[in-house]
């Protein structure tokens, strides 16, 4: 790539050290901060990390250190073994505390305060700190100390009640891979370095970050969770789609050789997409004109309002089917490169890592553990290049550093503890910043010309606004964002500016309408990049240098710009070109293949999986650039790859197939580790109303004594002292007894008595469930703000919270051109002249 030049080999947070109180709740934040450079020292007890105890392991021979999770999240950290059940232990805790910059913990509710370790105590032996708490439901709250698990924090979240077959129990994301803290924990790492900004800019004090788990995990359903406050239909799953206003939408069908994901979608936004593909299917003989020349701009509204039947629909998606039965997966890959469709295959984890475009982008790391395991086990592996994911982001000028191996336990302990007593570290404050306790938002200055679209990159760039980013957004009426015209819209009415994901996703945002398809519009656009300190984009590769505003440009212009370009597969190799949305990434990162069931065809996670976990990334990246610019005075190109961004979610699954050469199969609801654990149906009721029956509620027994509890609970106690390995085996059999035990009951009452007994279990919330959940209440989530077509509208909050530098959601997406003239007089300075000569030009739509 161009411009890789003038590197800090360090990494751009190589000043910083972290304290990492972790486990696998939490461990992939110091992974983040370690790609960037940081120093980070995981503090683990005796007998080591939770996380070294899962599975699987290194050709499967069960040992803390082969462990596949703890291999694919601690590489580059130094370990170090302290007893915080000791006062020696917690006394060195501190000690380290007290130099570190960050710390990140997962602890459970009240652990840390036990420990001696909570939120005051550490404020006070080091101001400058930054605590990132990664917790399950908040720090606070009326589920703050629920018993949790993977699954029942995505049975709160509303995706899982959207992902899965109609007809069987719903599914979490990643199979029997955990999401739901890996999203927790990607979104405090860029949390952190939104604090650091503050600390380092401007008030040189730390303060207390509280990540939740539940509220990270529901971006993945897509503002789903809206749909009970604007009016809007609920959302139903279906498998590989979504059932919306009784329609049922399908984004996936079966091909010659296994399944694609198939974006089939209308409006504005995918019309020409769409035109493409039945251009081809006409084209093999599988549709006649007629069907090949409807109106697919409107057809959505067409299908919502009657004039075209929903049975039609069927027959098109009938037509479909039989079309992609001919095609394999290759062939289709290659359609969506030539014929620009948006199809992408849905690959298991060989071919994930056999992929052509990462190997082109050199995204693999090979990574030496021979002195770790002297054999492989019962695999064939080789021990000295075991091949791991790898940057999760192209930096210019600072590339991220290839990470070593995980460490062994206690293997740093002797050496960092020397360093202790030798001298005690400082945090990395600069002189000049004297410490003052401001309240004001902490990216309050900071200017973002944000030509973003769809779901990933202006959920990253909503962030920033939410902490005080100033962001232009710019559009056109002549090519509206898809996301106007995808639900849930206020009172199920499709108009572009009802959209209720759309206002979600740019809440607090600056609307500036401009047709950038004419030349005139970059002079408007020049003088925006002057204006700003950061430009975010998500167009096609070699659309922006099209324009003449490619990074190259903007650097000779203004060579401190943060410039940021986010889609599918990056910017470079053979499918850079790919056009598409994050369906189409998760399918081809592997996404798809492990979530469903064993006898039965992928069900994939609910819709663009990956445009809900990049932005997390996105938001590291941005304010890594910032950090660089605010050290260096120079800025930089960020070249980021959702699908390489999201494949270090699947790090234990890729590590499946590199070391031990197996492929990550779908489980249904099944763990790894709990048994038993599932989705079981309960008795109607709630919010939902009476006569609705798709109600469940999952249940995890993490350990014996959640068993113990559960068969106690059930009337079964003879099957109370079954090990975790009986649990396993008899599965199906305990299925079928727990089914018998909920299915009369009522969920909600369920979930108390189970809670009460500490077993993790959750109702499986949709919206009307999630709007009135007692923790979401509490903690505000569902906001209410000002919209300039609906009057108010509701929001999602801030998914972290900031204990000394709040945010402030204000206000849902600006309609189209809202802030034009805003923009245009008090931005730009442009006078009435100026603004008529672009009215007039035909620039301002």
């Amino acid at each position: 790539m161009s411009g890789e030049t003038n590197t800090d080999v360090q990494g751009v947070l190589a000043d910083y050290r972290v304290i990492d109180l972790t486990d696998e709740r939490g461990h992939l934040a110091g992974l983040i901060w370690a790609q960037m450079g940081a120093d980070v020292i995981a503090i683990e007890p005796p007998e080591g990390s939770s996380a070294r105890r899962l599975g699987p392991f290194a050709g499967d021979v069960e040992d803390p250190e082969r462990s596949l999770h703890h291999w694919s999240y601690n590489r580059g950290k130094r370990s170090v073994v302290l007893d915080l059940r000791t006062s020696e232990g917690v006394d060195r805790a501190k000690a380290l505390i007290a130099g570190a910059d960050v710390v990140f913990e997962s602890f459970d509710s009240g652990e840390a305060e036990n420990l001696g370790l909570g939120r005051d105590v550490l404020a006070e032996l080091n101001p400058a700190l930054i605590h990132v708490s990664i917790t399950a439901f908040g720090s606070d709250g009326p589920k703050a100390n629920w018993t949790h698990s993977d699954l029942a924090l995505q049975a709160s979240a509303v995706n899982m009640a959207i992902t899965g077959d109609a007809d069987r129990a719903p599914l979490r994301a990643g199979g029997t891979l955990p999401q739901a803290f890996h999203n927790a924990a990607s979104e405090g790492a860029g949390a952190a370095l939104i604090a650091m900004w503050d600390r380092q800019t401007r008030s040189g004090l730390g303060q207390h970050i509280d990540t939740s788990a539940q509220r990270s995990m529901s971006q993945a359903s897509m503002s789903s969770t809206l749909n009970a406050s604007v009016n809007a239909t609920v959302t139903q799953r279906i498998a590989g789609g979504a059932s919306l206003q009784g329609i049922d939408i399908q984004l996936m069908w079966p091909c010659a050789d296994g399944h694609a994901s198939v974006t089939f979608l209308f409006g504005p936004g995918f019309r020409a997409f769409t035109e493409n593909l039945m251009a081809w299917v006409h084209e093999e003989g599988f549709c006649d004109e007629a069907t090949r020349d409807k109106n697919w701009t409107e057809y959505a509204m067409m299908l919502l309002d009657g004039r075209e039947p929903v049975s039609e629909y069927e027959r098109v998606k009938g037509i479909l089917t039989d079309f992609f039965a001919t095609k394999t997966k290759a062939e289709l890959l290659d359609a969506a490169m030539t014929r620009r469709v948006l199809i992408t295959p849905v690959w298991n984890t060989g071919e994930v890592v056999d992929s052509h475009q990462l190997a082109f982008r050199e995204y693999w790391e090979d990574v030496d553990h021979s002195d770790v395991v002297s054999d492989a086990g019962a695999g064939s592996f080789d021990p000295a290049a075991i091949r791991y994911p790898g940057a999760f982001a192209k930096f210019t000028e600072t590339p991220l550093a290839k990470l070593g191996r995980a460490p062994r336990l206690g293997e740093h302990t002797d050496e960092v503890l020397v360093d202790l007593d030798a001298a005690q570290r400082l945090p990395a404050v600069p002189a000049a910043v004297a410490p003052v306790a401001h309240t004001s938002p902490p990216l309050e200055g900071v200017k973002v010309l944000d030509f973003m679209w769809a779901m990933a990159g202006p959920a990253a760039s909503r962030v920033l606004a939410d902490y005080g980013a100033d962001i232009i957004r710019v559009e056109s009426a002549n090519k509206l964002d898809a996301i106007r015209s995808i639900q849930p819209f206020h009172d199920d009415v499709g108009d572009p500016d009802g959209s209720a994901l759309f206002s979600n996703l740019n809440a607090g945002k600056r609307g500036l309408a401009l047709d950038m398809s004419k030349p005139e519009a970059m002079e408007v656009i020049w003088d925006l990049i002057d204006w700003a300190d950061v430009i975010l984009e998500s167009f096609s590769p070699k659309a922006m240098t099209g324009w003449g505003m490619g990074w190259e440009q903007v650097r000779e212009r203004r060579p401190d710009m943060v410039m940021a370009s986010s889609c599918l597969m990056g910017q470079t190799g053979p499918l850079a070109l790919l056009a598409g949305f994050g369906t189409m990434a998760a399918a081809i990162s592997g996404f798809f293949y492990p979530v469903g069931w064993p006898d039965r065809a992928p069900a994939g996670p609910f819709a663009a999986y990956t445009d809900y976990t990049s932005p997390r990334w996105l938001v590291a990246a941005i304010m890594g650039a910032l950090e660089h610019k605010r050290q260096t005075g120079r800025g930089q190109y960020v070249d980021m790859s959702q699908a390489e961004a999201a494949l270090h979610l699947m790090g234990p699954a890729l590590l499946e197939r590199t070391t031990n050469g197996r492929i990550w199969e779908a489980g249904g609801n099944r763990d790894l580790v709990f048994a038993p654990q599932g989705a079981y149906q309960t008795a109607a009721g709630g919010p939902a109303g009476d006569d609705f029956d798709d109600n469940w509620i999952a249940i995890s027994c993490v350990d014996d004594r959640q068993w113990s509890a559960l068969a106690a609970a059930i009337g079964r106690d003879d099957m109370a002292s079954l090990s975790t390995s009986e649990r396993h085996a008899r599965h199906d059999e305990l299925d079928e007894i727990i089914s018998a035990w909920t299915r009369g009951r009522d969920g909600y009452e369920l979930m108390a008595e189970l809670q009460a007994a500490g077993i993790a279990a959750h109702i499986v919330q949709n919206s009307p469930e999630f709007t009135v959940d007692p923790q979401i209440v509490h903690r505000q989530f569902l906001t209410a703000v000002d919209h300039a077509k609906q009057g108010t509208t509701t929001v999602e909050n801030t998914r972290f919270v900031m204990s000394r530098t709040p945010a402030s959601v204000t206000y849902g997406g600006p309609t189209l051109g809202e802030h034009s003239f805003e923009v245009l007089t008090e931005t730009l300075a442009y006078d009435g002249d100026r603004i008529a000569e672009l009215a007039i030009a035909e620039l301002l739509e």
